[in-house]
């Protein structure tokens, strides 16, 4: 991976991965069979420094992972434009990683894990949603081989 080229922008590992457990949502890169690259929105949880997700069971990003298990994750905490600067105020994280689909144990904990993050006030329900829903869901943990976190603070 290339050093990052505005080191006076760096923050630490510690700070990036604050803020990759903070953002509401990330995007997962990968790349198909014939060298395309792909991204894609998602939500996530961080457990444990993996990132976990869940989709459907099949698509795009599914045979992507199949074809080359190493992705790359981008997530951007708050921004504020600076027109008068021509600039931005910003944090963002870029993680470069192996992917796996997890399953039983595993599979259960993250969605425990998103269910926590996005619906705290509706575990309950949440619960019961996973349950119904669990058999119709993929998900997948990226394993952490990197990260590299950046801030324009002023």
């Amino acid at each position: 991976m290339k050093a990052l080229r505005r080191k006076d922008r760096a923050i630490t590992d510690d700070e990036a991965l604050a803020l990759l457990n903070a953002a509401e949502y990330g995007v997962l890169s990968t790349v198909s069979e014939n060298g395309k690259a792909y991204g894609v929105p998602l939500n996530y949880c961080v457990i444990d420094d993996c990132i976990y997700f869940h989709c459907a069971v099949e698509g795009q990003k599914i045979d992507n992972i199949r074809n080359n298990n190493s992705v790359s994750f981008c997530a951007v905490g708050n921004t504020k434009l600076l027109p008068e600067k021509f600039g931005t105020l910003y944090e963002s994280v870029i993680v470069s990683g192996e992917i796996e689909e997890v399953f039983e144990s595993d599979k259960q904990l993250a969605l425990e894990g998103l269910l926590h993050k996005y619906s705290a006030e509706f575990i309950e329900e949440g619960l019961k949603y996973i349950e119904d829903l669990r058999e119709k869901t993929k998900v997948f943990k990226i394993t952490i081989k990197n990260v590299t976190g950046k801030a324009r603070k002023k």
